[in-house]
C-alpha cells in the first residue's frame, strides 16, 4: 500500500477503506508518512467530502491511535458532554455537578482554552488548590465516591488528532465536517464514556457560522458515536450572543454557583436542563426528558446540585470557602462600567468579537504558550431583547489595567440597539438519529 496512491484515490472523489484509513492514520502517527504527504490528502478530503462510512473508520482509527481510557470499574454509565465551543460557555461547570447529584456518574476529561476564555479546566482552576491532575484510580475513586471529577486529558489520548490538527491548522483544511467529526469524536471515544451528550452551537460566536453546517455536523458525528457503539445525541444551540453573562474564568464560576443557586441566568439555567435531561435518559437515570427535568429541577431548587459542587471541589482539593464567599476570586484591580450611548432594544452583540474583547484583558489565549489572567473578563448587563436607556451600564469590564481604550472601542462596535425588540433564540435542533 502506498500512500501518494490513497492521495490520488481520495482526489478522484473515490472512498477509502477501513484498512487504508487504518494504514494512513497509522503511517502518520509513526512518522512514516510525512507531513506533506499528509497534507495532500488533507486537501483532497476537503473538496472531495467523504461517506459517513469513510468518517467513521478515520474516526476510530484515530481514537485507536493511542490510550483508550477504561472506565468500566465505575459504575453505572457513563455520560460525557462536549460543545463545540462558544463564548462563555459556563454549562459544564453546571452541568457536571447538576447531573450527579442524581446520581450520573460523571466522569469528564476536559481541555484547556485557545482562543476566546479559557477551557473547562482553566475555569476550575480558578478556585485555590483545585488540582485537575489526577491518577487514573484517583480519578475513577472520586468519579465510584461522589459520582463527579473533572480532570485534563491524558497525554497519549489520540495522538493521531494532536498531530493532525496542528497540520489542519496550517493548510487551511480546518473547515472541513469530515475533519471536525472526527476529531472531535475520536477524543470523545477514546475518553472511555458510554454515551455522549453534543452540544454543537452555531451563529456568530461559534465554529459553524451557518445552521446547515451545524445539522450536518451533528447528524455526522450522532452517526459516528452509535457505530462506535455509543448512545449519542446532539443539541444545536444558538451562539450568536454569548451565552450566560459572564466571559473570563473567575466570572464564570461565580456564574456556575450563581446558577446552582437557583440565581443564574435564564439561558444557561435553560441550557442546563436541556443538555442535562439528554444525559439522564442516556444513563437511564429515567425514561423521559420531563421526568429527567423534573428530577434536575428538583436537585437545583433543593440545594442538592450546589452540595455537590462543594463535594466536587473538596474531592479535587479545591478551596470550598470560595463557593459561600465569591468574592475571595473576583480580584481584579478595576471593574469599569461600559455606558449606553443611546436608549431603545439590544438587537445584536456580536459574540465572537465580545469573546477577543476579553481575551485582549487576559481572558484567553493567543497561542498556548500565553497565561491566563483568571481574575478579568466581562459581565454582560444587557442581552438580545433587552431595553435599555442612555448612560445606563451595559457591561462591566474587570481588568488588571487601566488601559483598556481598545476593548471599550471593540465591545461598543459590537454591541447593537435598535427601536424593536429582537427575541432570542437558545435551541434550534435536536438531533437524535
Amino acid at each position: 500500500m502506498r500512500m501518494v496512491d490513497l492521495i490520488e484515490k481520495k482526489r478522484d472523489g473515490k472512498v477509502l477503506s477501513k484498512e487504508e484509513l487504518d494504514f494512513i492514520i497509522g503511517g502518520y502517527t509513526d512518522g512514516s508518512i510525512p507531513d506533506y504527504q499528509m497534507s495532500a490528502l488533507l486537501m483532497a478530503i476537503f473538496y472531495q467530502d467523504m461517506t459517513d462510512e469513510e468518517i467513521s473508520h478515520l474516526t476510530l482509527a484515530m481514537a485507536n491511535s493511542g490510550d483508550i481510557i477504561d472506565l468500566s470499574s465505575i459504575d453505572g454509565i457513563k455520560v460525557d458532554k462536549h460543545s463545540t465551543g462558544g463564548v462563555g460557555d459556563t454549562t459544564t461547570l453546571v452541568l457536571a455537578p447538576l447531573v450527579a447529584s442524581v446520581g450520573v456518574p460523571v466522569a469528564k476529561m476536559s481541555g484547556r482554552g485557545l482562543g476566546f476564555t479559557g477551557g473547562t479546566l482553566d475555569k476550575f482552576e480558578s478556585i485555590p488548590g483545585f488540582k485537575i491532575e489526577l491518577s487514573d484510580q484517583e480519578f475513577i475513586d472520586i468519579v465510584n465516591k461522589s459520582k463527579v471529577a473533572v480532570i485534563g486529558q491524558s497525554g497519549n489520548l489520540a495522538p493521531a488528532d494532536k498531530k493532525l490538527y496542528a497540520l489542519r491548522d496550517v493548510t487551511a483544511t480546518v473547515d472541513s465536517i469530515p475533519l471536525i467529526a472526527s476529531s472531535i469524536m475520536s477524543k470523545k471515544i477514546a475518553a472511555g464514556a458510554d454515551a455522549i451528550v453534543l452540544d454543537v452551537t452555531t451563529g456568530d460566536g461559534a465554529f459553524m457560522k451557518d445552521i446547515e453546517d451545524a445539522k450536518r455536523l451533528a447528524k455526522t458525528m450522532v452517526r459516528i458515536g452509535k457505530l462506535a457503539g455509543r448512545q449519542t445525541m446532539a443539541v444545536i444551540s444558538d451562539m450568536s450572543e454569548p451565552l450566560g453573562e459572564a466571559i473570563g474564568n473567575s466570572l464564570e464560576i461565580v456564574e456556575a454557583i450563581d446558577t446552582l443557586k437557583g440565581n443564574g441566568p435564564a439561558d444557561l439555567t435553560e441550557m442546563c436542563y436541556v443538555l442535562g435531561s439528554q444525559m439522564v435518559v442516556l444513563a437511564k437515570k429515567a425514561e423521559t426528558l420531563e421526568e429527567a427535568r423534573g428530577m434536575l429541577e428538583e436537585a437545583l431548587h433543593s440545594g442538592k446540585a450546589l452540595e455537590k459542587f462543594r463535594e466536587m471541589v473538596k474531592d479535587q482539593g479545591g478551596d470550598t470557602s470560595v463557593i459561600d464567599q465569591t468574592e475571595k476570586i473576583l480580584t481584579a484591580k478595576y471593574e469599569i462600567e461600559l455606558p449606553a450611548k443611546t436608549s431603545g432594544y439590544v438587537t445584536k452583540l456580536v459574540a465572537n468579537e465580545i469573546g477577543i474583547a476579553a481575551m485582549l484583558l487576559g481572558a484567553g489565549r493567543k497561542t498556548k504558550e500565553d497565561d491566563i489572567d483568571h481574575a478579568v473578563g466581562i459581565k454582560l448587563h444587557k442581552k438580545i431583547g433587552d431595553k435599555v436607556a442612555v448612560g445606563e451600564s451595559l457591561l462591566t469590564i474587570y481588568s488588571n489595567s487601566k488601559e483598556i481604550d481598545a476593548v471599550e472601542k471593540l465591545l461598543y462596535q459590537n454591541i447593537f440597539i435598535g427601536d424593536t425588540p429582537k427575541e432570542p433564540i437558545l435551541i434550534h435542533d435536536i438531533i437524535t438519529e
